[in-house]
C-alpha cells in the first residue's frame, strides 16, 4: 500500500485580503485577524492523494505547519478523505520563511516514518515562491519532480510523469520515495461532502510542537529563517474620477477626446 504524505498550507482567504495586516518589527504576516483557508494548489495534491487511494490503495496523511486555528484545514483535508491528519504548531515556529517551512516539515516527516510519494502544491497563494517542495526534498534527499500536470503511468518504483514548462513540457521518469508539486491542470479537486465531513469527526488531529520534532529552536520559525525582510514601504493607490454630463452624444464625444488627449486612442 503506498504511504503518501501531502503538505498542505492554511492561506489568508483571498475575499479578507483587505485586512491583512504586516508586523512592522518582524516583518511577516499577521494572520490572526483573517479567516484561514486551504491553499488552492494544495486542494490539487489532496485530490491527487485522494484519487490514487480509490485506485490502488493508500493511506494518506495530511501535515500542515501554522497556529492553531490551521486545524480547520487540515480537518478539511480528512473530510476529502485523508487518513491522518498532523498539525506542526508552536510559537517557535512563527515568523517562518520557506527554507524553515520546509526544515519544519522534513522533520514532521521523518516523525510520521516511511513515505512512498510526498505531494505539495506548486506554490500557496501568500508567498508563491514555489522554494518549500524542492527545498522539502534537499532536506529529505529525496528526489523531486516540479509543476507535475499529468501522472501517465505508476508502477511500484518507477513514475512517468508529465511536467509543465514555460513554453511547453517534459515527460519524466522518478523513482520512488519522491516529491512532486502540482499544478492546477492535474485534476479538478472535489468539494466535500456530508459523509465525508461526517467521518472526519471521528478522526482525531494530531498536534505537534517543537520538543516533538525534537528540532533545535535556531532551525525553526523566524530564528531559522535566512531570508530577511530589511526594508517595507506602503504604496498608496489613488484615483480621481471627474462626472462627465450632458446628453448621450455630447458625453460619448467628451470622453473619446479625453481618451484621446490621454494617449489610450489614436488620432489616425
Amino acid at each position: 500500500m503506498l504511504k503518501i504524505v501531502v503538505c498542505v498550507k492554511a492561506v489568508p482567504d483571498p475575499k479578507e485580503a483587505d485586512q491583512i495586516r504586516i508586523d512592522p518589527v518582524s516583518k511577516t504576516l499577521v494572520r490572526v485577524d483573517v479567516p484561514l483557508v486551504l491553499n488552492p494548489l494544495d486542494k490539487n495534491a489532496m485530490e491527487a492523494a485522494v484519487q490514487l487511494k480509490e485506485q490502488f490503495g493508500a493511506h494518506v496523511s495530511v501535515l500542515s505547519m501554522g497556529p492553531p486555528p490551521a486545524a480547520n484545514v487540515v480537518k478539511e483535508c480528512l473530510a476529502l478523505g485523508a487518513d491522518q491528519g498532523i498539525l506542526l504548531s508552536d510559537r517557535a515556529f512563527a515568523g517562518a520563511d520557506a527554507y524553515a517551512t520546509a526544515y519544519t516539515l522534513a522533520r514532521g516527516i521523518e516523525k510520521i516514518g516511511s513515505y512512498d510519494l510526498i505531494l505539495c502544491g506548486r506554490a500557496s497563494s501568500d508567498g508563491s515562491t514555489e522554494w518549500v517542495g524542492p527545498e522539502l526534498a534537499t532536506l529529505l534527499d529525496a528526489p523531486i519532480v516540479t509543476m507535475v500536470k499529468e501522472i501517465i503511468e505508476h508502477g511500484d518504483e518507477w513514475w512517468k510523469l508529465k511536467s509543465g514548462l514555460d513554453n511547453g513540457y517534459r515527460v519524466v521518469r522518478v523513482k520512488l520515495p519522491a516529491v512532486l508539486t502540482v499544478t492546477r491542470e492535474l485534476n479538478i479537486p472535489r468539494t466535500l461532502s456530508f459523509s465525508g465531513i461526517v467521518k472526519a469527526r471521528r478522526k482525531p488531529i494530531a498536534q505537534w510542537g517543537i520538543d516533538d520534532l525534537d528540532a533545535p529552536e535556531k532551525a525553526v520559525g523566524l530564528k531559522g529563517s535566512p531570508t530577511i525582510v530589511s526594508e517595507m514601504t506602503t504604496q498608496e493607490s489613488k484615483r480621481e474620477v471627474e462626472m462627465i454630463s450632458g446628453t448621450r452624444e455630447e458625453m460619448a464625444e467628451r470622453l473619446i477626446q479625453k481618451l484621446a488627449d490621454a494617449g489610450f486612442l489614436s488620432s489616425n
